[in-house]
């Protein structure tokens, strides 16, 4: 059990950790996470130069970066960073897990190793990443906040995202299982659901987001900006969601709510190709 004097209300992220954290979703949540005295970890994968750039941004806020690199299609790795970072960081009280990949293949035509790289990055390296910041809270006595960034496609599918879909879906349910688990420690876990967001990941990386990107199936008309993203992912963070355990926060601009509007707006059999 956490200590109850350490009500989770009063919480305050210190020793924070935030995976993929080279670029869009990432960067903007570790940026959003960086205070005076706090320290952040960053993972990258692909991109170290993006990796500094993201510590640099943290510095100039005040706080002290990390940067290590973790490569999820081995998911193992996950445990072995996060408690890497905790030895540097003198202990861990926040996880964003913000690693992804996707895939646009039809299932007739996918491949098992795609299906496993997905799989590996979004599902088993979380539970890996997750796992071990949980073990590090739990030894530290006095609570934590997990956040994992997952997608619209935690609820719902989409036509070519086969193991992108069921990876996202099987962590939304992890972080429920988890929620339950650790909150007699004082550890509340949630998860963030973004829409199409400006990022690499959606080849619109530094993009205006109100610029020449009108989205008609979309109730705001665009898509959204990673700041919007991380301003949630900050919050469930953060002591003012103390109460706040086992949700997933969509952040989509409607997207979500078009369900059978959208379906009964469409002139042809366009949505059936990624």
């Amino acid at each position: 059990m956490s200590d109850p004097t350490t009500a989770p209300e009063s919480f305050e992220p210190q020793r924070i950790v935030v995976t993929g954290a080279d670029s869009g979703i990432g960067r903007a949540t570790a940026v959003a996470l960086a205070q005076p005295g706090r320290q952040v970890g960053i993972t990258w994968h692909q991109d170290e130069d993006g990796a500094h750039a993201t510590a640099r941004q943290v510095q100039a806020a005040g706080a002290q970066a990390h940067v290590r690199r973790l490569d999820l299609t081995d998911p193992e790795q996950g445990s072995e960073v996060v408690d890497t970072f905790a030895a540097d960081l003198g202990g861990l009280d926040t996880l964003v897990v913000s690693s992804g990949t996707g895939s646009a293949t039809p299932l007739l035509d996918m491949g098992y190793a795609t299906w496993r790289e997905v799989v590996s990055v979004d599902l088993d390296g979380a539970f890996c990443c997750l796992q071990a910041a949980a073990r590090q809270m739990v030894a530290g006595g006095r609570g934590g906040r997990i956040v994992a960034v997952t997608s619209v496609h935690e609820h719902a599918p989409r036509v070519g995202a086969a193991p992108y879909c069921a990876a996202k879906g099987g962590l939304g349910l992890l972080v429920k299982v988890a929620a339950l688990e650790l909150a007699e420690h004082g550890i509340t876990v949630n998860a963030v659901a973004p829409g199409e967001i400006a990022t690499p990941m959606t080849g619109q990386e530094d993009e205006s987001v109100l610029a020449g990107k009108a989205r008609p199936g979309i109730p705001v008309s665009r898509p959204g900006d990673a700041r919007e993203v991380a301003a949630t992912v900050a919050f469930l963070c953060g002591p003012d969601a103390g109460y706040v355990n086992g949700a997933s926060w969509v952040v989509d601009g409607g997207m979500l709510q078009m369900g059978p509007q959208a379906g009964s707006h469409l002139t042809g059999d366009d949505w059936r190709r990624p």
